[in-house]
């Protein structure tokens, strides 16, 4: 199975191994491997050859003699090929000696595409409004007649935001990794026999395309509204997800532009403990005609990474206030959407003015924010909506109170509301 893994994640294929010694490599031999290996695999034949020879002569006019540290040499040797093509990378793990004692090294996907890491999704749940949040940190591979423990998790990630009115992917941290894994998500979102999948051409193999290897489970979301975070670390598969969904006029890309990274390949040894990463084949968009190599995914609404999730809940809430959900959802949802707008700033004697007892609730000022208490409960965090004394609790656009001259107010979206009168007087008129 061929990879879309960025050029960071391909350099931790390799589990930790033990510390060695460092042993001092040949330079000028490890670049001729590499030119090999390139000239040999690389998807452009013409471009292969090209960087092969260019590299091989800067082997002979002593580029590279310095550097007989692997690690060292490892990283030059990236910085050389990565303006190339932003796959590239040399990258080194100690060899282990060969004995009857000897521990193979584990080799395999990062932990965090494994189980141990919920094989890439890191976080699954519903937002404020009814919006499906999916943090995806990597595509893990599974195969139709393998272990479809990924595929499984997936399935498990997906139906707890099954019945979600819009639905967001956060690629922010994703670096990629299997097609599969791209093909069989995208297949919830699209019909059957769309023809939107990217198709690999794969130098010295067939043709291939990205489209689902297994069936997909449960019912197909063609009308849900979708939005992808993207940022400058959104690489390889991350963008192929992005850029696909995009190009079908299925989801709106959110954020930064993308790493730029679109070519699959996998790794080479060369001996002395190096690897080379090399792209042997390209994907094609068959709506685009292209792909995102060099130039990235390019976001339909840009925004700071930081403030993407964010953004694309504001879309996301604008877009549902038309849909038909009745009450109280459409309160729900402009409520959800309000709380999302920067907060009006009070002054301090404003806010404490607000500060007493109501029934048996205590609401006190803690530097320049209030809190709200009952009981034992932990305290919840009161963020000022207007300058009239309407507040939401924080994290909760469900839950709002309004101040009155003599009464602390619950407001909840299905109209009803509890009234709790005040019994102190306001910190300041003690």
């Amino acid at each position: 199975m061929k990879i879309l893994l960025a050029s960071a994640l391909a350099l931790s294929l390799a589990f930790a191994a033990p510390s060695f010694a460092q042993q001092a490599i040949s330079p000028r031999a490890s670049v001729g491997k590499i030119a090999d290996a390139i000239a040999s695999r690389y998807f452009d034949e013409a471009k292969a050859a090209k960087i092969a020879a260019e590299l091989r002569a800067e082997a002979r006019k002593g580029a590279y003699d310095k550097l007989t540290d692997p690690r060292d040499f490892a990283v030059a040797l990236t910085d050389r090929l990565r303006p190339q093509d932003g796959h590239f990378a040399v990258s080194w793990s100690p060899p282990v000696a060969a004995s009857a004692d000897a521990v193979p090294v584990r080799r395999g996907p990062p932990s965090f595409l494994s189980r141990r890491g919920g094989y890439g999704f890191a976080a699954v749940k519903v937002l404020p409004g009814n919006i499906g949040y999916v943090d995806l940190r990597g595509f893990a591979d599974f195969t139709p007649d393998g272990d479809q423990s990924a595929r499984e998790a997936a399935d498990a990630a997906l139906a707890l935001v099954a019945g979600t009115d819009a639905l967001i992917f956060d690629l922010r941290e994703n670096g990629g990794g299997s097609p599969a894994m791209v093909g069989y998500l995208i297949g919830h979102f699209v019909p059957q026999d769309a023809r939107i999948y990217n198709v690999f051409k794969t130098r010295g193999e067939p043709d291939a395309d990205e489209a689902p290897i297994v069936p997909i489970k449960g019912q197909r979301r063609l009308d849900t509204p979708l939005y992808v975070l993207t940022s400058g670390r959104t690489a390889s598969a991350a963008e192929s997800f992005a850029y696909t969904l995009q190009a079908a006029g299925r989801a709106s890309v959110v954020g930064e532009r993308s790493a730029g990274g679109a070519n699959p390949g996998g790794s080479v040894p060369v001996g002395e403990g190096l690897s080379v990463f090399v792209s042997d084949g390209a994907p094609v968009n068959p709506i685009t005609g292209t792909n995102w190599e060099g130039t990235g995914v390019q976001p339909d609404v840009q925004a700071p990474a930081a403030q993407a999730l964010t953004r694309a809940q504001v879309l996301a809430l604008t877009r549902l206030a038309s849909a038909p959900l009745g009450e109280p959802a459409l309160t729900e949802n402009r409520w959800a959407l309000e709380a999302l707008a920067p907060a009006p700033k009070l002054e301090a004697a404003r806010l404490a003015a607000f500060a007493g007892t109501y029934g048996a609730y205590e609401v006190g000022l803690d530097g320049e924010r209030l809190l709200l208490r009952t009981g034992r409960r932990p305290p919840s965090i009161l963020v000022p909506l207007d300058e009239a004394g309407l507040f939401v609790v924080a994290g909760e656009p469900s839950r709002r109170v309004r101040f009155e001259a003599a009464a602390l107010v619950f407001l909840a979206p299905d109209g009803s509301a509890a009234r709790q009168a005040r019994n102190t007087l306001p910190a300041t008129a003690k």
